[in-house]
C-alpha cells in the first residue's frame, strides 16, 4: 500500500472513532437515587423508589441509584453501564458498596452494576438469576415499577447479609461533617484573631481559603469545603464590618443573627446526604468503585 493509501485507511480510522464516540448516549448527571428519562415510572412510584433506597442507605450505608434511558445503542448496555459507574460513583469510597441497576427500555435490556465491596454477595450469576427471574417477567407484563421495586428487594436482602462498616463510620461523606463544621468554627475564629492585624478583607479572604483548604484535606470533599470556607469569608467580614462600625455591635440590631450565617440558604440547606449534594434534595455518588461486576439481560 502507499504512503497516501496509509494516510486514507488513517484518516478514515479516526473519523470512525470519533463519530462512535460522538454518537454514544450522554451520561445524566446524578442528582437523584432514581432518574427515568423514559417517563415509565410515576411521580409517585419515583418518590416511593427514592424514599426506600434513601433508607436503605441510611441504614446500611450502602448506595443504590436506578436508571431507566430509552436506549444505550450503538453501544452493547455492559459498555454503558461500565462509563455510567465511572462517572457516578456510587457506593462509599474505599468500601465501593454501590450498586446501579440500568433499564434500556427500547432496548429491552437491563444492567445491574455491582461494586467492588459488593461482588462477593452479588456475583455475577446471582445478579443474571435477579434479571431473569425477579425482573424480567414484570417487565415483559409491562409493570416497570413492580420489576424495580422487586428486583430492588431482593439485591437490599443480599446486601444485607454482607459484613459491611456501619453507615456512620464507613464512608467519607458520613464521617465529614462533623470534622468540617469543626474546621468550619476554626476558620471564623481564626478570621476574627487575624481582622485587628490585617483588616477585614484579607482577614476574611486567608480564612476563608485556608478553611476550604483544610476541609478539602481532611474529608476529600470538595464541594461541601468550599462551601464552608465561603461561609466562612462571609461570615468573617460581616463580622469584621459590625465590629469596627459604630452601633452594630454583638448585641445591635445588625448583630450576628442578621448575617448569612442563620439564613435558609446556609450550612443546614447546602449539605446533602450521600457526597454532600446540593441543597433541594441533591443527592450524589460517595467515590465507590466499579470493576465490571454485574450481569445483563433482556425480557
Amino acid at each position: 500500500m502507499t504512503m497516501r493509501g496509509w494516510q486514507g485507511l488513517v484518516c478514515a480510522l479516526l473519523i470512525a472513532c470519533v463519530q462512535a464516540v460522538w454518537a454514544q448516549v450522554a451520561i445524566p448527571e446524578l442528582s437523584r437515587r432514581v432518574t427515568d428519562r423514559t417517563a415509565s415510572l410515576s411521580a409517585d412510584q419515583v418518590t416511593a423508589l427514592e424514599t426506600r433506597l434513601a433508607a436503605f442507605e441510611n441504614a446500611r450505608g450502602s448506595q443504590i441509584a436506578v436508571l431507566i434511558v430509552p436506549t444505550v445503542k450503538p453501544e452493547d448496555i455492559a459498555q454503558f453501564g461500565i462509563r455510567v459507574a465511572d462517572a457516578w460513583k456510587i457506593g462509599r469510597k474505599k468500601t465501593d458498596d454501590g450498586l446501579i441497576l440500568i433499564v434500556a427500555k427500547n432496548d429491552r435490556q437491563v444492567r445491574i452494576e455491582v461494586g467492588y465491596g459488593l461482588e462477593g454477595v452479588i456475583p455475577d450469576a446471582v445478579a443474571r438469576r435477579v434479571i431473569s427471574e425477579t425482573l424480567a417477567p414484570y417487565f415483559r407484563a409491562g409493570d416497570y415499577y413492580a420489576g424495580i421495586d422487586s428486583a430492588l428487594s431482593q439485591l437490599m436482602r443480599l446486601i444485607e447479609g454482607e459484613s459491611l462498616p456501619p453507615p456512620d463510620s464507613g464512608g467519607d461523606s458520613q464521617g465529614a461533617g462533623p470534622s468540617l463544621v469543626l474546621i468550619l468554627i476554626g476558620g471564623f475564629l481564626l478570621g476574627n484573631i487575624l481582622t485587628p492585624m490585617l483588616g477585614r478583607g484579607l482577614a476574611s479572604s486567608l480564612s476563608g481559603m485556608g478553611t476550604t483548604g483544610l476541609g478539602w484535606l481532611t474529608s476529600g470533599l470538595l464541594s461541601p469545603s468550599l462551601k464552608i470556607g465561603g461561609l466562612v469569608f462571609a461570615a468573617v467580614l460581616i463580622w469584621g464590618g459590625i465590629g469596627r462600625g459604630g452601633g452594630g455591635g454583638r448585641g445591635g440590631g445588625g448583630g450576628w443573627s442578621n448575617g448569612n450565617w442563620a439564613s435558609g440558604g446556609g450550612w443546614t440547606s447546602g449539605m446533602g446526604r450521600g457526597g454532600f449534594g446540593g441543597g433541594g434534595g441533591s443527592w450524589g455518588g460517595g467515590g465507590g468503585g466499579f470493576g465490571g461486576g454485574g450481569a445483563s439481560g433482556s425480557w
